[in-house]
């Protein structure tokens, strides 16, 4: 399975990097492939490495502004000329999505996937892995969307909130029937 994840390209604290790198540690073992930024630093660089360490794939798409920081390593890479292909591209090439801790680019990669999703243009499932509660806020907000009349589908059928890792690859793994 293609595995997309949207995460930080920041180095963070070990109570987000130890289960960004169990998750890909999880994947790599699961004989999947990662899909992602393409990035070698940051939250990107632990993931892509533990996703390699254990057997995966990586399959990254970069964007020309950030193509010095593209892993050289990568069993593939592509180079977008700007976000919004980057965007598409890794939807495109991706079987499922894993929303990880990170800034306003992957909230906006987040919330684009949802929007498809939303109005019936991809059934992929999605996770969101709220690590240490970082979602929180954003759960919320959601939830009082679909209170509140603003989402034409349930929540539980954009998005799935996780709160382990080995949740999360369970989850995608049932969706698509792996396993």
């Amino acid at each position: 399975m293609n595995i997309c994840v949207f995460l930080s390209a920041a180095d963070l604290a070990d109570r987000y990097t130890r289960p960004a790198r169990e998750f890909a540690e999880l994947l790599g073992k699961g004989g999947h492939t990662l899909v992602w930024g393409g990035s070698d630093v940051g939250l990107m660089k632990v993931v892509a490495d533990g996703v390699q360490k254990t057997g995966g794939r990586l399959l990254g798409v970069s964007v020309e502004f950030l193509s010095a920081k593209a892993r050289a390593g990568a069993d593939e890479m592509v180079i977008a000329k700007d976000l919004a292909e980057r965007k598409r591209l890794l939807l495109e090439k991706a079987d499922a999505i894993v929303i990880m801790v990170g800034g306003t680019g992957t909230l906006d990669e987040a919330t684009e996937i949802l929007e498809l999703k939303k109005h019936g243009h991809t059934d992929k499932p999605v996770v969101l892995l709220n690590t240490e509660g970082f979602y929180d806020g954003l759960k919320e907000q959601f939830r009082r969307m679909e209170d509140e009349g603003f989402l034409p589908r349930p929540l539980t059928d954009l998005v799935f909130f996780a709160q382990e890792p080995v949740g999360a690859l369970a989850y995608l793994e049932e969706s698509l029937g792996i396993g």
